[in-house]
C-alpha cells in the first residue's frame, strides 16, 4: 500500500472508506490480516485448569503471555 497523505482530517476520514472494492482491495485485506494472525501468534497450553481466585487465574494468563513472547520468532532476529 502506498502512503497517502492528507491536508485536513475528513479527507483521510473518506479515505477510510471504500465504496467500489475490487479484487485487489479484498487482496490486500487479506495480506492484512494474515499479518495479523503471524504477529499476534499467542501459545495458550493446552488442557484445563482449575483455579480457587481469579488473581490466581490472571497471573496464571499473564505467564503463559510471558512465555509466549519469548518464543516469539521476531524477538531471534
Amino acid at each position: 500500500m502506498p502512503v497517502q497523505k492528507f491536508k485536513t482530517f475528513e479527507e483521510a476520514s473518506q479515505a477510510l472508506w471504500n465504496y467500489k472494492p475490487d479484487a485487489e482491495y479484498y487482496r490486500q485485506v487479506r495480506e492484512l490480516y494474515k499479518l495479523y494472525c503471524w504477529l499476534s501468534k499467542f501459545n495458550y497450553p493446552h488442557g484445563v485448569f482449575k483455579f480457587k481466585t481469579f488473581e490466581e487465574a490472571e497471573a496464571h494468563k499473564m505467564n503463559a503471555i510471558i512465555e509466549s513472547a519469548k518464543n516469539n520468532p521476531l524477538e531471534k532476529k
